[in-house]
């Protein structure tokens, strides 16, 4: 009976580790700017001597900056993740702006490291995400200013501009690191090419379909 209760008493302490090493751990010091120029590699980026931290590590300009939209989707995302601000190392959070032009998208896209949260500075943008297979439920509506919508992390998700002028957004994410993996970039445009025979299957389409859309990524 000991032997079951120990046993059984390593598996949970194994599991609930396993569940910590899912999310990024929490700070063990004030801080842990990142020191981009450290051949370290660790789960995140080494931390910089704490007597060389300056202001500027923490801070980031630019957000109230318009992004260029002048693309085929219409939009363009201003990161300020752990790239663009080093402060932010091992704490677990980011966010961006969303430009949109007029009927302008963010395709289909998910973070596999992040939850994100997404409120409205001006205009109005249909948001919508879709759940696991083997549902794959729709979750969508329209937002306007200052409403907030959430997208579960690693979920597929997207948003529209269903105004006549530009839209602006800020997202907020659960990671200082979350990760894209827009759909179509993904699927069609890696390197080398998914076979063609392999999405057409998939997608269930000539493969002519597919050799078309690969050109354009």
């Amino acid at each position: 009976m000991a032997n079951h209760i120990i046993i059984s008493l390593s598996l949970v302490a194994l599991s609930f580790g396993l569940l910590a090493f899912a999310f990024e751990p929490s700070p063990l010091q004030d801080f842990c700017v990142a020191d981009s120029t450290s051949s370290a590699r660790v789960n995140g980026l080494a931390c910089k001597h704490p007597a060389s931290v300056v202001a500027d590590d923490f801070s980031f300009s630019g957000l109230h900056v318009p992004g260029n939209t002048s693309n085929p989707n219409g939009s363009r995302v201003t990161p300020v993740t752990v790239t663009q601000l080093p402060g932010l190392n091992s704490l677990g959070i980011s966010m961006g702006r969303v430009d949109y032009a007029p009927w302008g998208i963010n395709p289909p896209h998910t973070h596999p490291r992040a939850t994100e949260i997404l409120t409205v500075i001006e205009g109005s943008l249909q948001v919508g995400f879709v759940t696991s297979n083997p549902d794959n439920n729709l979750i969508t509506r329209t937002i306007n200013k200052g409403d907030v919508f959430v997208f579960p992390m690693g979920l597929v998700h997207f948003q529209r501009n269903v105004g006549t002028g530009n839209a602006v957004a800020i997202a907020a994410l659960s990671s200082q690191n979350p990760g894209v993996i827009t759909i179509a970039n993904t699927v069609f445009g890696s390197n080398p090419s998914v076979s063609g025979d392999i999405l057409a299957k998939a997608f269930q389409v000539d493969k002519s379909v597919v050799d078309q859309l690969q050109t354009k990524f």
